[in-house]
């Protein structure tokens, strides 16, 4: 029987219970050494380029140098400063969704990866970090005691994936916007031109393909057995399916993910059934089985015509990613067009 996803992302996630620590004293050593040897009395003078000023969700933040002790907490956030070069400040990796993309893969896995779920406040406290960086909401968690304030209080500069605290849709300029920001908080505005033009470049071609197509009606299977979890109009998963020629059945809910009924799935009638993947879910295929057994889906036409296609969540979230997503969605909703 197919298991109802526990390890949820935005917005709703669940407890986790238990974190896989990776040994990292020597580390969190040297940085406590390097604190030591600076009078926490003085304060630190402007780098070149700095200071530079943020407002991120709601949250001023000011860098009088650029981050070397980053932490990623959750993937995103790990490649999207890899993108730009910043794999020497990176000091830990927490929760992954996917294995790294293959062009970061040897830089990604030799980051210590802090644990490969939810990590507490004291072990990312023990890295002595400079800045964490947060992929999703649930990174800052008031709860699991890991709010932005918490580690204000102790000198820690935080930012958050704006995704999740959108007011509006995010899009590909977002995703840009994104990449810009990172690269200016770590002093290399420069570095981000590049990444953008490519990714400007890759969204273009991919568009190109299915230009005059007919929108292909498509829902977002993440998980999910009583109910199905699946995208909304706020994340960037929704501009995905659009610049790729497609419709969200769902695009019409005002979140990021949001929980469905399979009645409504139903209702909707959806042509091509997208499968998110990642780890702590079943494997697509088992995801596919499980939606082909629901005897209330048997007279949806992606059931019946046995249409389904893959992302991993990773593709599906703001962040590197985004962009180059849209060209692989595009080639499994509109084969025709990529013969």
């Amino acid at each position: 029987m197919l298991r109802t996803n526990p390890f949820r992302r935005p917005p709703r996630l669940l407890a986790i219970t238990a974190s896989i620590i990776v040994a990292v004293p020597l580390l969190a050593g040297c940085a406590q050494r390097d604190r030591a040897e600076r009078d926490p009395g003085e304060p630190a003078a402007a780098a070149p380029g700095f200071p530079v000023e943020v407002d991120n969700c709601g949250v001023e933040v000011t860098l009088q140098v650029a981050p070397t002790r980053a932490v990623g907490y959750y993937q995103q956030s790990v490649e999207l400063m890899l993108a730009l070069g910043l794999g020497d400040s990176v000091v830990a990796t927490v929760y992954p969704d996917n294995p790294p993309l293959p062009q970061y893969e040897q830089e990604y896995r030799a980051i210590p990866e802090l644990s490969s779920k939810d990590a507490s406040f004291e072990q990312i406290l023990s890295l002595s970090p400079d800045f964490v960086y947060g992929g999703y909401s649930s990174a800052f968690e008031e709860s699991a005691g890991r709010s932005r304030a918490a580690f204000a209080n102790t000198g820690v500069t935080t930012y958050l994936n704006p995704e999740y605290c959108a007011v509006e849709p995010i899009t590909m300029d977002d995703v840009h916007t994104e990449v810009r920001t990172i690269a200016k908080l770590f002093g290399v505005p420069e570095r981000a031109d590049a990444l953008v033009s490519d990714m400007q470049d890759s969204v273009a071609a991919a568009t190109d393909r299915v230009e005059g197509v007919e929108p292909v009606r498509v829902f977002v299977y993440d998980s999910g057995e009583a109910t199905a979890f699946t995208a909304g109009r706020k994340g960037i998963g929704n501009q995905i399916i659009e610049l790729a020629g497609g419709t969200n059945v769902f695009g019409d809910l005002d979140d990021t993910f949001a929980d469905v009924s399979w009645e409504q799935v139903l209702q909707r009638q959806p042509e091509v059934i997208v499968v998110y993947d990642y780890f702590g879910t079943p494997s697509v295929e088992a995801k596919r089985d499980f939606l082909r057994s629901r005897p209330e889906l048997a007279a949806v036409p992606a059931i019946r015509d046995d249409r389904f296609a893959v992302l991993t969540l990773q593709d599906a979230v703001l962040g590197v990613r985004a962009p180059f997503a849209v060209e692989p969605l595009a080639e499994q909703l509109h084969p025709d067009r990529f013969r």
